[in-house]
């Protein structure tokens, strides 16, 4: 299995009143393609600042990351976005959807800055059809229930076939059947070659993973 996604020793601190927080110390975890790995622990452990610090969003103190073999910490932030933008997926327990986009747009957000083409498009409205979202395709977030909103939030992250998806407690706000729907789906994507990250408290959560990595105080157990 080619490892897509190296975390190497990385560190993340901050100051605080009576010295540096460290928020995650020493944490080196490798995920291969076609691999879904599942980091388990409780609030406050650790794991978003993981989850962020893989996804390019967060500059860790020490250690590195790469993903596909570059270091996405060595590009200028545009750069980065860019890269981000190619190579990586994010969906979030609050979805992040924009309130006054309609169903079809909220998908197509990672391309709304330059021109939407249309296999942008196609690809969208292959997702809609993929989650069930037909009926739903010009309603705005508020018109969906919270489940609709989380496939709209995972459609969107897969719009550009990303390398690496990367999940933050995506059941959190679901109930039992959509939590298993959204579980599934990411090992489906994982099946299709891409890196799946999900971190998350709920012990569910790691059911259809290949792999569940405890973290705790910051590390890896």
């Amino acid at each position: 299995m080619n490892a897509l996604l190296q975390i190497e020793n990385l560190s993340k601190s901050y100051p605080g009143p009576k010295g540096d927080v460290n928020a995650m110390e020493n944490v080196s975890l490798t995920i291969g393609a076609g691999e879904y790995v599942a980091v388990q622990g409780p609030s406050g452990c650790g794991k978003t600042t993981l989850l962020l610090a893989a996804g390019a969003l967060l500059q860790p103190t020490r250690g590195r990351v790469r993903l596909n073999g570059q270091d996405p910490y060595t590009m200028s932030s545009g750069q980065r976005a860019q890269f981000r933008a190619l190579n990586i997926g994010f969906v979030f327990q609050q979805f992040h959807l924009v309130p006054y986009l309609d169903v079809l747009d909220n998908i197509l957000a990672p391309t709304l800055a330059g021109t939407v083409n249309g296999n942008a498009r196609a690809r969208a409205v292959e997702l809609v059809g993929q989650f069930g979202l037909t009926q739903r395709l010009h309603h705005v977030p508020a018109a969906l229930s919270v489940g609709e909103r989380q496939r709209v939030a995972l459609a969107r992250a897969l719009l550009n076939h990303p390398k690496l998806l990367l999940a933050d407690e995506p059941t959190g706000n679901l109930d039992e059947e959509n939590g298993q729907m959204v579980l599934r789906c990411l090992a489906e994507f994982a099946r299709s070659g891409a890196a799946v990250l999900l971190v998350t408290h709920e012990p569910r959560a790691g059911d259809h993973a290949n792999r569940v990595v405890r973290m705790d105080g910051g590390r890896i157990q």
